[in-house]
């Protein structure tokens, strides 16, 4: 029987607010005018730890998220 991957709680918030600095990160690489296929992925994901540091409003948005997508239970993180 195949085996699913499921977020559950925090690594769901985790994931997505580091997914939403890695946008955030190649919106500002190509608004610069770098073509992403020669940034090194290393930059990318350093710059985005950096803009995570500086944004911690995504991991409210994350927790909003993940709520929408059912990966975590509404009540779950209240309690």
């Amino acid at each position: 029987m195949a085996r699913h991957f499921k977020l559950v709680g925090t690594h769901a918030i985790n994931v997505l607010a580091r997914l939403a600095a890695k946008n955030a990160v190649k919106e500002q690489l190509r608004n610069q005018g770098r073509r992403l296929t020669l940034v090194p992925i290393r930059e990318i994901n350093e710059r985005a730890i950096a803009y995570l540091a500086d944004h911690p409003e995504l991991y409210q948005e994350a927790l909003e998220r993940a709520k929408r997508m059912g990966w975590i239970e509404p009540m779950a993180l209240e309690k």
